[in-house]
C-alpha cells in the first residue's frame, strides 16, 4: 500500500488541490492584513494559522474543479468561506467563554472580549468584499444568506441550548444554522462559480449540508467520547456550558422523573456539583444516547455520499465520499 492510500481524505484533498489552496492562504494573509489596527492580523494569524485542516475552503475548491472550473474566481470564494468561518468562531469563543481552541489558548483569552468581537467583525466585512469580486449576483446571495443563517442559528442556540424543552427539530435547526449552512454554501458556490448544470449545484448543495450536520453531530458526541489531546477541547465542556446537544436531548427524552431532575439542576439552572459529569456520562450510557447519536451522524453522512450520485466521476468525488465516511469514523 502507498503512501496515498493511508492519507486521510481531507490530506488527499489538500494534495490534490495544493496549488489552489496555497492561492487561497496568500489571499488570506494579504486580505487580512490592516495599515491602521496592528492588532487585526495578529488576532486574525493566531486563529487561521493554529492549524485547522480548512476543510470549507477546500470543499469550494473541490467542488469547483469537480465541475471543470479554470478560472480564478474559485480562490476568492474559499477565501471568503474561511473569513466568516473564522468570524463566526472568534465571536463564539467570547459568547461561550472558551479558553482553548484547536488546542491554544482563545483570542479572547490572549488578548480580550473587545478584540475578538471587532477583529470577527472586520473578517465579516472582508469576506463580503471578497464575495463580490466575481462578479456572480449569485454567489453573493448564497455566502450572505448563509452569513445571515449562521447568525440566527447561534441566536437561536442561544434561547434553545439550556431548554429541556428543545428537542431534536429544533436541534437540527441549530445545526443547520451554525453549521451546515457555511458547509453547503462552501460547496454550492463551487458549482455556481463553474456553471455547472442545476442538478449538479443542487448536488453539492445537498452533500454539503448532510456533511455538515454529520460533523456537528460527531462534534457534539466527540465532546462526551474524546479525547482532549485529539478534540483540542477537554470532555464534558458542552456539559459544563450547559449546552443541551444531541446526546444529552435524547437522554432527557427517555428520563424517569428522577434523572430529569438532574437535568434541571445542572442544565437548566446551571448548578452543578463534583461528580455531575460522571452521573451525566452514566445517563448517557444507560439509555443508549451515545450509540443512537452515533448512529444519527452515520445516516446523514450515508446522505452526503448518495447526494453526489447525479455528479460525474472524477478523482474529486471519490475523495468526498471517502470524506463523509472519515467525519463519522472519528466515532466509530
Amino acid at each position: 500500500m502507498n503512501v496515498a492510500t493511508k492519507a486521510k481524505p481531507h490530506e488527499r484533498l489538500a494534495a490534490y488541490l495544493t496549488e489552489d489552496m496555497a492561492a487561497v492562504g496568500a489571499l488570506i494573509r494579504e486580505r487580512m492584513a490592516s495599515k491602521h489596527a496592528p492588532r487585526i492580523p495578529e488576532v486574525t494569524a493566531h486563529l487561521v494559522e493554529a492549524g485547522g485542516k480548512r476543510l470549507r475552503p477546500m470543499l469550494t475548491l473541490a467542488a469547483a474543479r469537480m465541475c471543470g472550473y479554470e478560472g480564478p474566481y474559485h480562490v476568492h470564494l474559499a477565501a471568503t468561506v474561511e473569513f466568516i468561518h473564522t468570524a463566526t468562531l472568534l465571536h463564539d469563543d467570547v459568547v461561550d467563554e472558551s479558553a482553548q481552541r484547536r488546542g491554544r489558548p482563545t483570542a479572547n483569552l490572549l488578548w480580550d472580549n473587545q478584540s475578538s468581537v471587532l477583529v470577527g467583525d472586520y473578517l465579516f466585512a472582508r469576506s463580503f468584499q471578497l464575495m463580490t469580486e466575481p462578479g456572480s449576483m449569485r454567489v453573493m446571495r448564497i455566502l450572505s444568506n448563509a452569513a445571515a443563517t449562521i447568525a440566527e442559528g447561534e441566536v437561536l442556540q442561544l434561547t434553545a441550548a439550556q431548554n429541556l424543552a428543545t428537542d431534536e427539530s429544533v436541534y437540527l435547526q441549530v445545526v443547520r444554522g451554525k453549521t451546515a449552512a457555511l458547509f453547503s454554501a462552501a460547496t454550492e458556490v463551487g458549482g455556481v462559480i463553474a456553471d455547472a448544470p442545476e442538478e449538479h449545484v443542487k448536488a453539492l448543495f445537498d452533500y454539503g449540508d448532510a456533511l455538515g450536520v454529520a460533523f456537528q453531530i460527531v462534534d457534539d458526541l466527540l465532546d462526551y467520547r474524546g479525547q482532549a489531546d485529539a478534540t483540542g477541547k477537554n470532555v464534558g465542556d458542552d456539559f459544563r456550558e450547559r449546552k443541551l446537544t444531541l446526546p444529552v436531548i435524547k437522554a432527557v427524552t427517555r428520563a424517569d422523573a428522577e434523572e430529569r431532575a438532574f437535568w434541571v439542576r445542572t442544565i437548566e439552572k446551571g448548578r452543578q456539583e463534583d461528580g455531575d459529569l460522571e452521573t451525566a456520562l452514566d445517563l448517557l450510557q444507560r439509555h443508549g444516547a451515545l450509540s443512537d447519536t452515533q448512529e444519527d451522524a452515520m445516516g446523514w453522512a450515508e446522505q452526503a455520499k448518495a447526494a453526489l450520485a447525479p455528479l460525474p466521476d472524477h478523482p474529486v468525488k471519490s475523495m468526498l465520499i471517502d470524506l463523509a465516511d472519515y467525519v463519522v469514523s472519528r466515532i466509530s
